[in-house]
């Protein structure tokens, strides 16, 4: 049985109730009671709600600035992060391009002794639909000096005539041509920052000093030296390369290192860098070498996978920003609910659900997080395609350079835009939205009607 406080009430709670929703429709953006039966009819009481309480003119403004508020910084997150991936994807694409310009893509080795048979191993994967190039070589290290400063370096010797099916030394040469390493004639191309060091230019004479091969002679184990003649620069963009690389022609190496007719291996170039791992792994299969297969991804494993922890590393940092934007959403939904208890206890009279309460509030948060994830996503995007853009106008306003060619061997900042790093994105940043709407409209489900129209 019922007191006679809580029969008071009861009634007093229906007449405010019916009173009361023309008042409520009114604050549904100039909702009338007509247009409400009619809208509703098409569309579930939460959407229809929820949309109007998004649209709707408040009373207090500060909840309208918190959501504005809440829009923008998920935005702001969303279009750093695409913004930031992007330009990473760019310099991770520009150095490959560098690195593998002055590698291969795929190389085979063998052992100490060489690989006596690169011309069935040039033969049998020339024959592969996938395989676009190949080119011997040999490799070893020596010490180039000319008579006052020492440098060690990487020797390479090359076949000039089919050097350019495999990499891009050719289209990099600052002086000469590569064509000019003759064999019998000790010519040598060094990398511009190798020729700074050893401050040579074309025509200058260099010492190369290289270990000794075989069993020590009467004096011991004395080094080989050859003199060579500077017949190129070549810049490849790649500081380490450009410092501790020269080339020489593959006889003159094969001479040098008393290799006879065999080589270090042979260098092989493919038409999707991406399936050169693929490939490397199917070729070490089939081939009948005395030594071993690798790709480019192998030989720079260092380099690249450092690379990648930076870039999720930066992911994880530049995702904090969206979650802290998010977390806007509980503060702004909270204030939402607390400004709309009467509204929410003339729908409990009415007969709505605490769930239909629930999904009212759900809705309302997430159209906010929809419309922060679908700004900052084109705000990121537009922004990745036209930094090139953004950076000369600031470097223009500025009076300064941000990306300096000498340090970083670009004259633009590279920007490449992959789908799975948007779209990673936005399904976060919509989910995180997403969640920081539940506990809000979990409270505003809990909204007791009687106490919510007690001092109306």
């Amino acid at each position: 049985m019922l007191d006679s406080c809580a029969i008071t009430e009861l009634r007093r709670l229906r007449e405010r109730a019916t009173l009361g929703l023309t008042e409520f429709c009114g604050t549904l953006s100039g909702c009338t009671l007509n247009n409400f039966h009619s809208e509703f009819c098409l569309q579930p009481l939460s959407l229809f709600i929820g949309r109007r309480y998004l649209r709707a003119k408040r009373q207090n403004n500060f909840i309208s600035f918190i959501s504005l508020i809440s829009m923008a910084g998920i935005a702001l997150g969303i279009a750093a992060l695409i913004t930031v991936l992007s330009v990473m994807n760019g310099f991770q694409k520009e150095v490959r391009a560098k690195i593998l310009g002055v590698t291969s893509h795929i190389q085979v080795m063998g052992f100490e002794s060489g690989l006596a048979n690169w011309r069935d191993v040039i033969e049998t994967t020339k024959k592969q639909p996938e395989i676009v190039g190949a080119a011997p070589f040999v490799m070893d290290q020596g010490m180039l000096t000319n008579g006052q400063t020492p440098r060690g370096v990487g020797i390479r010797g090359i076949d000039p005539a089919l050097e350019n099916e495999v990499a891009d030394l050719g289209s990099n040469m600052k002086v000469g041509d590569l064509t000019a390493l003759k064999p019998g004639e000790y010519g040598i191309v060094l990398g511009t920052e190798l020729a700074r060091a050893l401050q040579t230019q074309v025509g200058s004479k260099l010492q190369l000093l290289v270990a000794p091969r075989g069993g020590p002679s009467i004096t011991g184990m004395v080094p080989r030296t050859r003199t060579f003649t500077v017949v190129g620069i070549f810049s490849s963009g790649h500081y380490e390369y450009d410092l501790n690389l020269a080339l020489i022609n593959i006889k003159d190496a094969q001479t040098l290192f008393r290799m006879d007719d065999a080589v270090s291996g042979v260098r092989l170039k493919v038409n999707d860098t991406d399936r050169a791992p693929l490939i490397a792994r199917q070729l070490g299969k089939t081939l009948a070498i005395d030594g071993y297969v690798t790709d480019w991804t192998q030989q720079n494993a260092t380099y690249f996978r450092a690379v990648q922890i930076e870039k999720r590393m930066m992911f994880l940092i530049l995702t904090c920003i969206i979650l802290v934007a998010s977390f806007n959403l509980v503060s702004t939904l909270v204030m939402a609910v607390t400004d709309k208890h009467a509204d929410i206890a003339i729908l409990r009279t009415l007969g709505a659900s605490p769930g239909t309460i629930m999904k009212i509030f759900v809705v309302q948060g997430a159209m906010i997080g929809l419309i922060g994830t679908l700004v900052g996503l084109a705000s990121g995007v537009l922004l990745a395609l036209n930094i090139s853009s953004v950076v000369s106008f600031l470097e223009k306003l500025s009076g300064s350079r941000i990306l300096s060619p000498e340090v970083y061997f670009i004259t633009e900042l590279p920007s490449e835009i992959h789908a799975s790093d948007v779209w990673l994105t936005v399904t976060i940043a919509f989910a995180m939205a997403l969640v920081m709407t539940l506990y809000p409209s979990w409270r505003a489900s809990k909204v007791n009607p009687a106490e919510a129209l007690r001092y109306e």
